[in-house]
């Protein structure tokens, strides 16, 4: 028996028994009483009024307290988190996208959706950023900043704040894939969205966000329903008209077809992430949580929500009058007509105020989808032009008469209204001109369609050799 305890096996049994003796034995020993004091509520009150009181002062820096740098910390965690909820509104669209489309296609949107914001990240680090933030607010656009993040300073981490300000860049820069969807090029789509990450997003952003002269003239987008939405909506707009309808969507008499999407399972599915992640997009636009905050993102938490509820239950109602069936993918749409249409006034607007938003952009976006593919003949398969281009520029101006500080139907007057429809109006502008010399150009020189084979067989095998679905 003292042979085997000499052995290593023997001397591990040894130090295992030992251990289970003193994880049992010494807590009891040392164990005692201990008086109760409100030391844990001196505490709690000490963060609760360092948190409501003005943070001046990054974290970190000499003289912040260890509760101030716990309020900003508290913030950072809270920006993040919410960058984290608008990036899952990638695989979102892609299904969405995916969903309203056909079958043979399928590969090459959830490539786009991949790709569009790989590249986004990249060049939105690499100048984009500068573009939108750098110069102060001032000029035609800021300076670029060539992977330096030095120039800018807003009191929390900035490397947090690029992550934060590029899922939304991705987002604009996706939203023109689904108008143009089956049958462009992979490699023109890349090209595309290379300018609109690194160039047409960050101009319009460094004109409101940026600190430029729309944000001096008092335009009001907490969120992005104009400098998201809209731009990536307008683009998609003029992309899909210059590159023409998909073949057989308009036939010898020049009316609409329609050509149905191969899984509204997963469309459904893309919304409700989209929707979930639009949590991230609207509360996390306050960039703090600490404080005040917490009553503004519940704010915005709440008219987010009834906005969406309300685009969706009154764009069923729409389509069931009109076309005489409860439609699944217009009120998919209604759905998202009321996201885009509450972002730009989250903040500002009343619960019910959000209600009629929600609402008038769910009516709104079905008579919208209609007249762009009857009247205007612009074949977008998703309705992507509608949905964020009509109804961002619907809820921009809708701010102006609603928001219960400064707003028409509370005694503000006209001014925020004409204010925001100049904001409105310049902006959408701005992305439908820069969008439309983007898509010439490559049409021109590259050919910004594929051939009528491809188009036919199906993307997913000729431009990638491979497909979704074997």
């Amino acid at each position: 028996m003292k042979s085997y305890f000499k052995t290593l096996h023997g001397k591990f049994v040894i130090l295992t028994l030992v251990a289970v003796a003193a994880v049992c034995v010494v807590p009891k020993m040392f164990a005692q009483d201990v008086p109760v004091d409100d030391s844990a509520v001196v505490v709690a009150e000490e963060v609760i009024a360092v948190a409501d009181a003005p943070k001046c002062c990054a974290a970190g820096e000499e003289g912040v307290s260890p509760v101030e740098d716990l309020a900003l910390s508290l913030d950072t965690v809270w920006m993040l988190l919410a960058a984290m909820l608008v990036f899952f509104m990638q695989p979102g669209f892609a299904l969405v996208e995916a969903g309203f489309t056909r079958t043979k296609n399928t590969a090459n949107i959830l490539m786009k959706n991949l790709v569009d914001f790989s590249v986004g990240s990249l060049l939105f680090f690499f100048i984009g950023f500068g573009f939108m933030f750098g110069s102060g607010g001032a000029g035609f656009i800021g300076a670029p900043n060539f992977f330096d993040l030095s120039f800018f300073d807003m009191g929390l981490p900035i490397e947090g704040f690029l992550v934060f300000q590029t899922v939304f860049c991705a987002t604009a820069a996706t939203i023109v894939s689904g108008a143009m969807a089956e049958r462009t090029k992979f490699s023109m789509y890349i090209a595309y969205s290379i300018l609109i990450s690194a160039f047409v997003y960050p101009v319009s952003g460094h004109w409101t966000w940026g600190g430029g002269w729309l944000s001096e003239m008092g335009f009001h987008d907490f969120a992005g329903s104009t400098i998201v939405h809209s731009v990536g909506g307008w683009i998609a707009l003029v992309g899909a008209a210059v590159l023409g309808p998909r073949l057989g969507k308009y036939g010898k008499d020049k009316k609409s077809k329609a050509i149905p999407g191969h899984n509204l399972t997963i469309a459904t599915l893309g919304v409700f992430i989209l929707w979930f992640g639009w949590f991230g997009f609207n509360p996390g636009s306050q960039l703090a949580a600490s404080g005040d905050s917490k009553v503004a993102i519940s704010h915005v938490f709440l008219t987010t929500n009834l906005a969406a509820a309300a685009g969706g239950i009154f764009s069923l109602i729409t389509a069931w009058l009109k076309y005489k069936k409860p439609s699944l993918s217009l009120t998919l749409n209604g759905v998202l007509a009321g996201l885009v249409g509450i972002t730009a006034g989250c903040d500002a607007v009343s619960p019910v105020g959000a209600i009629i938003i929600g609402v008038v952009c769910g009516i709104v976006m079905v008579f919208s989808v209609e007249f762009i593919d009857r009247v205007l003949k612009i074949d977008d398969p998703v309705g992507a032009s509608s949905v964020h281009g009509v109804c961002g520029f619907v809820g921009t101006i809708l701010t102006g008469l609603l928001a219960l500080d400064g707003g028409l139907f509370y005694g503000g007057g006209w001014s925020m209204v004409v204010t925001q429809l100049i904001g409105a109006v310049v902006i959408g502008a701005w992305a439908a001109g820069a969008g439309f010399v983007i898509f010439k150009g490559i049409d021109l020189i590259f050919g910004l369609r594929v051939e009528k084979r491809v188009e036919e067989e199906g993307l997913d095998i000729y431009e990638h050799g491979e497909a979704a679905y074997n």
